[in-house]
């Protein structure tokens, strides 16, 4: 854990310009903000608006899971155990799956319902399963395992990554989640490389599209909601070289997902 605060801490403050780069994709508004990472050594290979305060989105779900994953490993939790779906959780807005109050979703539907759907009343059931009931006491725990990953500038409200003015984040921070749970949980992270779930008989299909345009890319989340504009998180193995790319506030998932897919093709040669 140590190493994942340490090394991206320790690039965080440098980097150039899109335009010196990469060749455009398209202009980038106000709300962007990038960084690529060598995910083995920590060096920052790209950066724009690093450490500038953005709005997480569904990013949120990566922490959301990131405690999920770490209840499951102390044994609190198992794959099998049922999250209740609360009249709360039943009421939050789209994405979600739909659930009904008094129905239950097992834990391992709910990993993957959350990485392909980005389920919003899944997100909440799950916050209020490992909060005590209430969804605000498991913000404060995201908060804390924030700071203890080293994400300084990163406050949760909530577990879904809905609009709240006071959750916010950084490309930086967003990049040491990203690495801390390929670090910390090899084995389940699989889930975020799924591009569909299948629920009562029901197939869904995500729309993380880099996992499609992106060679070597193996998972991680998108996010949107109007005051973020388009997110992404992205992971990519290729030739013996491991990149983490976050690309945040784009004004569509086609520029969102261009410009990853650019950064990527730039920037893994790159790495050790």
């Amino acid at each position: 854990m140590t190493l994942v605060t340490a090394a991206v801490t320790a690039c965080a403050s440098s980097g150039g310009s899109i335009e010196d780069s990469i060749a455009p994709i398209a202009p980038t508004t106000e709300k962007y903000a990038a960084i690529v990472v060598d995910a083995k050594s920590g060096k920052m290979l790209y950066g724009a608006n690093t450490n500038e305060l953005r709005y997480p989105a569904s990013l949120t779900k990566m922490m959301t899971l990131y405690l999920l994953f770490e209840a499951m490993d102390e044994g609190r939790v198992s794959r099998s155990d049922l999250i209740p779906i609360s009249r709360n959780a039943a009421a939050r807005p789209p994405s979600k799956l739909g659930l009904k109050a008094g129905q239950s979703i097992p834990v391992d539907t709910a990993i993957r319902v959350l990485v392909v759907k980005s389920a919003n009343d899944v997100a909440t059931a799950t916050a209020e399963f490992l909060g005590g009931g209430s969804e605000a006491r498991f913000a404060q725990m995201m908060t804390a395992k924030a700071r203890a990953l080293g994400m300084s500038r990163t406050v949760f409200k909530n577990a879904s990554g809905l609009p709240d003015p006071d959750q916010v984040t950084t490309a930086t921070d967003m990049a040491r989640l990203s690495i801390a749970l390929r670090r910390q949980f090899p084995h389940y992270y699989g889930y975020f490389a799924h591009k569909e779930v299948t629920v009562a008989g029901r197939t869904i299909k995500g729309h993380n599209k880099a996992l499609e345009m992106i060679p070597g890319a193996d998972g991680l989340k998108t996010g949107y909601t109007r005051a973020s504009g388009f997110n992404l998180a992205t992971s990519v193995n290729r030739g013996g070289k491991s990149v983490v790319g976050v690309v945040m506030g784009e004004k569509t998932s086609a520029i969102r997902n261009a410009r990853m897919a650019a950064l990527m093709a730039a920037y893994v040669k790159k790495a050790k």
